[in-house]
């Protein structure tokens, strides 16, 4: 892998902790908040500390308790695999960094997220690779969990949770994430004809369909571009 000219340097270790760690304090942060939500949409202790120790999903996780104390369990299981189909072609890229072995093939995939993907594949040599993988998936799924377990312990203590904002910390980090990609102006597109539809349909249909319903906003990526001619 080359940028500007030059061919990449791995990262070392410490600068590889450092931002690993940066990461990890935000999500125990978002995890925290799942811990609490989850609790107080009625989801009992064991099945939230379990659902972040074996599900291990993150956003799907979140989906999936509304889903559920909305009544909509189809619904959690269908948005959820459609969110998740992104690790598809992340196994397809890291299938040399997992390992040959099935047990490290296993554990990177139960490992496998979107931050231990990205930072596994800026490493410029396969060595480098592995050692970012498994150290950005390791630590990002303790802090995951000691998150979750940290809601939980204060949902118990609060009674009420959501009086203290928690519920917001993920939208508000997801949303973070997102307004750099809302800079290219067809991202833009599908993102309002999608949330457009979502709240279009929100009282009609029950809940889990509108989200569903808002990958319709991809249609727009099948509509044909005007090429403007700019006067010499």
């Amino acid at each position: 892998m080359r940028t500007a000219g030059r061919t990449a340097t791995p990262a070392s270790t410490p600068a590889l902790l450092r931002d690993v760690g940066a990461i990890g304090v935000a999500i125990v942060a978002i995890g925290a908040s799942f811990g609490a939500v989850a609790v107080a949409a009625g989801l009992p202790v064991v099945a939230t500390i379990a659902m972040s120790a074996l599900l291990y999903a993150g956003g799907a996780q979140f989906m999936a308790v509304g889903l559920i104390a909305a009544g909509s369990p189809v619904a959690a299981v269908f948005a959820g695999l459609l969110l998740n189909a992104r690790h598809l072609p992340f196994g397809l890229a890291l299938g040399d960094v997992l390992g040959r072995r099935w047990r490290d093939r296993l554990l990177g995939s139960h490992l496998m997220t979107d931050e231990a993907t990205a930072f596994a594949l800026a490493q410029p040599d396969p060595a480098g690779r592995r050692r970012a993988f498994w150290l950005a998936g390791t630590v990002l799924f303790l802090a995951w969990n000691l998150g979750t377990l940290a809601g939980v312990l204060l949902a118990s203590r609060v009674g009420d949770p959501l009086r203290l904002g928690l519920d917001a910390a993920f939208p508000a980090g997801l949303l973070a994430l997102l307004l750099p990609a809302l800079r290219e102006p067809q991202t833009r597109r599908v993102a309002l004809v999608g949330a457009a539809v979502a709240v279009l349909v929100t009282p009609l249909l029950p809940a889990g369909l509108p989200v569903l319903l808002a990958l319709s906003g991809l249609a727009v990526l099948l509509l044909p571009r005007r090429h403007r001619e700019r006067p010499c």
